[in-house]
């Protein structure tokens, strides 16, 4: 889509535009006129240098909603920076255009900068670039492998020992943001990254805080972007449910599976096809998850919210518990 200059003199604010949260983010300051919100005609192609600062060097990956760019920071360039890369989250086109875009976006760098986690992706700022009419959010750039691109380097799963390395700093990742009063709502392999810095949980794009979390911020609708990954979505999810840290912990108890046997527990199935169809019946511990930890993560697993009744708190103790320890716990009960 090529870039399409408007005057912005002739422009009028209607009503619509009043109240779209959008608009607020485009105004420039020194501006007395209004602009309107991003539409199809207005936003301008992605250009090289955003902000007249970050320079996009490569696409990192997209999903449904966005894209992640490589990009350097030329003014950390300018004052020497030997590393003065980062990395950069845009909406994709489509959803640019829509009237609560910029809002949505925010909305994630607000919910990950409450959280600071040695396990979970630090945001750095949340800008917008006047000229093309895009928000953006500057992260840290990770240098590693995500989850997905590792399963398929060990088909048969990881043993115990790297399991337990990968799986108890990403539940004590995702434990955190529960007390924080952060969900997460997209927990897959692919929002995961084994960086140079360790664990990293990152992707909070359709995440949402508790209620009484972050009063002011508005609780905008997904429903629209159908964004939900039904392999790793909780059934009540799909079905139209407000998410939760109970579905939260049913998406992380599925990656855990799958690092531990190499394979989805239900073939990537929706959750509610593979609970029509009962496959729950089928369900066996992985070769490589030891006994004791079994009953925690099948709890986990459960496809009725009223049955999974585990935190991800409670997960992390049972999967970071010994054998003799849990002996010891029952004989002293």
């Amino acid at each position: 889509m090529s870039e399409i200059e408007s005057p912005i003199d002739d422009l009028l604010m209607s009503e619509e535009q009043a109240n779209n949260l959008t608009y607020f983010a485009f105004a420039k300051a020194n501006q007395a006129e209004p602009l309107l919100a991003p539409t199809k005609a207005s936003i301008g192609a992605l250009p090289d240098v955003l902000a007249g600062r970050y320079h996009l060097e490569r696409l990192l990956g997209a999903g449904g909603m966005g894209a992640v760019y490589r990009a350097r920071d030329l003014l950390h360039e300018q004052f020497g920076d030997p590393d003065p890369y980062i990395a950069l989250k845009i909406l994709s086109e489509e959803f640019a255009e829509s009237p609560d875009a910029s809002a949505l976006l925010y909305s994630e760098f607000a919910l990950t900068r409450r959280l600071r986690h040695d396990n979970v992706l630090r945001p750095h700022t949340f800008e917008v670039d006047t000229d093309c009419q895009r928000a953006f959010i500057t992260m840290e750039l990770m240098r590693g492998l995500t989850l997905d691109k590792l399963l398929c380097e060990r088909p048969q799963g990881l043993p115990w020992k790297e399991l337990r390395d990968i799986m108890l700093p990403l539940l004590d990742a995702l434990a955190y943001a529960h007390r924080r009063g952060v969900l997460h709502g997209d927990m897959k392999p692919s929002n995961v990254m084994l960086s140079e810095d360790g664990v990293r949980l990152f992707d909070f794009g359709l995440g949402q805080a508790e209620e009484g979390i972050l009063p002011g911020l508005p609780h905008l609708s997904r429903e629209r972007f159908n964004a939900w990954t039904p392999g790793y979505a909780a059934p009540e999810l799909l079905e139209g449910q407000p998410l939760s840290a109970s579905a939260d912990v049913y998406g992380v108890a599925c990656v855990i599976y799958e690092l531990a046997g190499g394979k989805h527990h239900f073939r990537r199935l929706p959750s509610t096809q593979a609970r029509d169809e009962h496959l729950e019946r089928e369900l066996q511990a992985p070769l490589n998850l030891p006994g004791h930890c079994w009953p925690a993560l099948r709890t986990a697993l459960s496809f009725n919210a009223a049955d999974r009744n585990i935190t991800a708190q409670q997960l992390r103790d049972a999967m970071g518990a010994t054998s003799s320890w849990l002996q010891r716990l029952r004989l002293g009960a």
